[in-house]
């Protein structure tokens, strides 16, 4: 069976539901999947438990889905560029799930791998750690952290065979792997697909066997999230 969709919204459309916990992949806005995320926001869907890296920025990313009230909790690492974010968790509108970045991908990676949980020196002694067991190791304290199993994946990246399996271009990669592997069922946005024995086995960062659907998104925006440059030099060519 064929695992490529017309379209983001038909891929998303027999699986998204209510209260579903989503993960999504990116850095910032590098490496997210701009096509499904818009489409997860058409579908009306809502009181989710988005799991990304970071919320996005207003109005693009999860940004487009927390100024539509659809995301309910976020787990991610990172915050600070959305607005809309911070109004709704100082407004106690959203609950929010501060992860540590490493423990965030570990979390998936575990999640992927069928480790339930794992001990981390991270967040001993924080805000981080409340609620949590700890163990000693060796005269250290540990937190241990559960993993995270999504119900819905959506991931990013550039070439993909008929059969899943994806390439991914520099740091574009980023968190998308872990998210992709610890899904349920995970859905990948790329920019190319080829037929099944283009891409050299050796160069396949992630097997199809973890994508059950697959969209082309031939031409992404893929903003920039804070354009940083150095003013020219008086006289330079």
């Amino acid at each position: 069976m064929s695992k490529l969709y017309p379209s983001a919204a038909a891929a998303l459309s027999d699986v998204v539901a209510d209260g579903q916990m989503i993960a999504v992949g990116g850095f910032g806005l590098c490496g997210i999947p701009e096509a499904l995320i818009a489409a997860l926001r058409d579908s009306g869907v809502r009181n989710l438990t988005c799991i990304s890296n970071n919320a996005g920025v207003d109005g693009f990313g999860l940004g487009l889905l927390l100024a539509t009230r659809q995301v309910r909790k976020m787990i991610a690492s990172y915050v600070g560029e959305n607005k809309e974010f911070e109004r709704q968790y100082l407004a106690g509108e959203l609950e929010l799930d501060f992860t540590p970045q490493g423990t965030l991908a570990e979390k998936l990676r575990a999640g992927g791998a069928g480790i339930p949980a794992f001990f981390t020196r991270t967040g001993v002694g924080t805000i981080v750690a409340e609620g949590k067991e700890t163990r000693e190791f060796d005269g250290h304290t540990y937190l241990m952290e559960r993993a995270l199993v999504p119900d819905v994946s959506l991931v990013k990246a550039w070439k993909a065979d008929q059969s899943g399996n994806l390439v991914f271009r520099r740091t574009a990669r980023n968190f998308n792997p872990n998210v992709a592997m610890a899904g349920r069922l995970t859905i990948a946005e790329v920019e190319v697909i080829v037929p099944n024995g283009e891409i050299d086995p050796d160069a396949v960062h992630l097997p199809g066997i973890y994508i059950n659907r697959l969209v082309l998104n031939p031409s992404p925006e893929k903003r920039i999230e804070q354009r940083t440059t150095r003013p020219a030099r008086q006289g330079a060519v």
